[in-house]
């Protein structure tokens, strides 16, 4: 039975998702990549490893335990996610909010403040891209 091609859009616009989703990633994690590199310079350094305890999480995986903020969750697949902290580095929130002895030494939500509207303007680009090129494949 000729559906006059119907069948067949169907099957291209179940597609694009999976299409866009895998061509978008790696905007994402270059996003959180950045957003991760500013956190790094803003964390005070005393030894250091709360700079190494930041880290990005791509989709698909799961953060590490204790990291902050929310600990350790299975990030979606259309995502990544930046955190600091780990088992042995329990204390960014802390160093964020600050505490009764020690002032608050902001990097976390300056660092996300900073590249959040350039990081959705980037992902938005690169879901557009992917859809024009799919629509022309």
């Amino acid at each position: 039975m000729d559906d006059g091609g119907l069948s067949k859009l169907q099957r291209r616009l179940a597609a694009i998702p999976r299409d866009v989703t895998a061509a978008v990633q790696p905007a994402v994690v270059r996003q959180a990549e950045a957003m991760a590199a500013t956190m790094r310079r803003l964390a005070p350094e005393d030894t250091g490893d709360l700079k190494r305890s930041i880290e990005v999480t791509a989709g698909g995986h799961t953060t590490p335990a204790y990291s902050q903020p929310g600990g350790s969750m299975a990030v979606p697949s259309n995502a990544a996610a930046v955190t600091v902290g780990n088992s042995d580095v329990r204390y960014p929130h802390l160093v964020e909010y600050g505490t009764a002895e020690a002032n608050a030494q902001p990097f976390f939500w300056p660092s996300v403040r900073l590249h959040n509207k350039k990081a959705k303007t980037a992902i938005k680009g690169a879901i557009r891209r992917a859809i024009r090129k799919r629509g022309a494949s």
